[in-house]
């Protein structure tokens, strides 16, 4: 089944092309679209757990546009065919100022992370961090993962290397892994803006900007204060 939605304008249309697009050069999957009460929902993975064994962390990014219809869905679609459906739409754009609808591609089903649904509400802040530290954390990380994998490596020890850098917690904040800041720096989350607000609820921790938000489901482990 295909289901539309409609944005206000054009600029939405652009704006969740560049998310898609930044999501896409981190990891080339799927996108989760929830859409309910005149708000669409678009979640991509960063990074998540492979088997169950797999002790790494869900990072998920998040950004949400308001429509002008109330379609209610939950769709897990391509991310590359989604991007597909955006750039054919943005070619067919007259009034920048127009509402737009999109169609989204056909459905995938084999999507493990997409079971896991972030909570909508009870989030209480914490004491918020600076972008500039975050920052510092993902470039360190990026540089770490890149000398730590040879060309050529097999995929298993690169998931492993990944999970190891991205799954170590950011000194000073207790319940944000470092593949908390990949996420924000790699999706553009990071600005100008000198705090990143903090929420927590269960194992979730939210870092949010006004560019969108990282999800965090944290390890076992970590739960206990």
């Amino acid at each position: 089944m295909s289901y539309t939605f409609t944005f206000l304008d054009s600029l939405a249309l652009r704006d969740l092309q560049v998310f898609l697009r930044r999501a896409g050069r981190v990891e080339d999957g799927s996108a989760r679209v929830i859409s309910t009460n005149g708000v669409l929902a678009v979640y991509v993975a960063i990074f998540y757990p492979v088997g169950l064994l797999d002790q790494a962390p869900t990072v998920l990014g998040l950004r949400t546009f308001a429509m002008t219809d109330t379609a209610d869905f939950d769709a897990v679609v391509p991310v590359g065919s989604f991007i597909e459906r955006l750039n054919r739409k943005e070619s067919q754009i007259v009034d920048e100022s127009a509402p737009v609808t999109v169609t989204l591609p056909l459905e995938v089903n084999t999507v493990s992370w997409a079971a896991i649904s972030p909570p909508r509400g009870g989030w209480a802040p914490v004491s918020p961090t600076r972008s500039q530290l975050l920052a510092d954390v993902a470039k360190s990380g990026i540089e770490e993962v890149a000398e730590a994998i040879p060309t050529g490596t097999g995929e298993q020890i690169v998931h492993r290397v990944r999970s190891e850098v991205w799954g170590r917690p950011i000194e000073g904040l207790e319940h944000v892994p470092a593949g908390g800041a990949f996420a924000a720096l790699s999706l553009g989350f990071l600005g100008d803006e000198a705090a990143v607000q903090i929420f927590e609820t269960g194992p979730w921790t939210r870092l949010t900007t006004d560019r969108g938000h990282v999800l965090i489901k944290r390890k076992a482990w970590t739960l206990s204060r």
